[in-house]
């Protein structure tokens, strides 16, 4: 089942050759790397197209401009799926996620799951050097999107996932209008409602070295009042 890694980025140019060599050091034979750019200008889109040209399993996905982590993925999710792919994941540029944690994910999924997500909530998963308002703003939007959509998963905001290829086929991309990481919750909500099965893999999530956290009040906010209303709509 071959598969392909999204990775969005801007303004990852510090990041995006490391991952890409960390990436192809996990990968099989015939997956892909699909790097996503939206058209950052630190030049991590030129750099990406290097990379292309010297390792034929990376490919390069470029947009106008920023418009969110969502849309970033959508595109990337089109491309995957004409391209053949069984397997698509989504994963952070910023080795927040941990690449060799990858094949993981995707064996959870050839082994029968439909969407494999790498926890931090889960027994062996796990945070890096996070303080105790940032721990407890995160298992706080958890629980606050468990009470509402009641999707029996312990980390449904966690942004490193393995989809189906028939997942993706499935729910309704074209009515996901998620911009940042209230996206996560969405795809991961549709696809419950949808009645795939789903698992949880444990993942320690650490803190990015270099570059700067997308994270804003805006995606905070559009994340508390996209959950409710999903909840209402779906």
């Amino acid at each position: 089942m071959r598969a392909t890694v999204c990775l969005p980025t801007y303004n990852e140019r510090a990041n995006v050759e490391p991952m890409v060599r960390a990436l192809a050091g996990v990968l099989r034979t015939d997956d892909r790397i699909l790097v996503i750019d939206d058209n950052s200008p630190d030049g991590t889109g030129e750099l990406a197209d290097e990379l292309a040209r010297e390792l034929p399993f990376v490919h390069v996905l470029h947009r106008e401009r920023k418009q969110g982590l969502g849309p970033a993925y959508l595109a990337g999710f089109a491309h995957a799926l004409a391209d053949g792919a069984e397997l698509i994941l989504e994963m952070d540029c910023d080795f927040s996620h941990d690449p060799a944690d990858v094949p993981r994910l995707i064996a959870a999924v050839e082994e029968g799951a439909d969407l494999a997500l790498g926890s931090r909530y889960v027994r062996d998963g796990g945070v890096g050097q996070w303080g105790l308002l940032r721990r407890a703003i995160s298992r706080g939007a958890s629980y606050y999107t468990g009470f509402f959509l009641h999707m029996g998963v312990s980390d449904p905001t966690g942004g490193f996932k393995c989809f189906r290829r028939r997942v993706l086929e499935t729910i309704d991309r074209d009515q996901i209008t998620s911009k940042g990481y209230a996206f996560q919750i969405e795809t991961t909500y549709r696809a419950k409602r949808a009645g795939f099965e789903i698992v949880e893999v444990p993942i320690v999530f650490e803190d990015r070295t270099r570059g700067r956290s997308k994270m804003s009040r805006a995606i905070v906010f559009e994340a508390v009042w996209r959950v409710p209303l999903l909840r209402f709509r779906l």
